[in-house]
């Protein structure tokens, strides 16, 4: 097969592997049921990276990658289909924290060094944290 599919195309197959004629095991499948496959893959994501890294041979961290991008396709499809979310508001999400936490390139601030941004991206990520917490635990 020549064709290179793009990120929608894969949406589309893992709904219709959800959908009424999909696949009975895709189907069937839960958050629950997928932590342990979404571990597996990142795990699998850090061990072609090592290899890549020994043999210069990107074509496995190619496929683990993709597996794993399945992992969060497959999640975000569930999430959509028990009516939490959707894939969208999960590349919303990251794309407002990348933002968020890089303000040395998307808001002009300016950093002496590379220690300087590190403490203020730990500062960031703190008051990010904390803002949850109180959230969950006054909201």
């Amino acid at each position: 097969m020549d064709k290179k599919f793009n990120f929608q195309e894969l949406q589309a197959i893992v709904a219709t592997l959800r959908g009424e004629n999909g696949c009975p095991w895709d189907k069937s499948q839960t958050h629950e049921s997928l932590k342990l496959y979404t571990l597996e893959e990142a795990y699998e994501v850090n061990q072609a990276v090592t290899d890549l890294t020994k043999t210069g041979d990107c074509a496995n961290l190619k496929e683990e990658l993709g597996d794993l991008l399945f992992q969060v396709l497959l999640q975000s499809q569930v999430a959509e289909d028990n009516g939490e979310f959707a894939i969208e508001d999960v590349i919303d999400g990251i794309a407002r924290k990348m933002i968020h936490r890089h303000p040395h390139v998307f808001a002009g601030r300016h950093y002496d060094s590379v220690e300087q941004q590190q403490a203020d991206w730990e500062d960031i990520c703190l008051a990010a944290s904390e803002t949850v917490h109180n959230a969950v635990t006054h909201g």
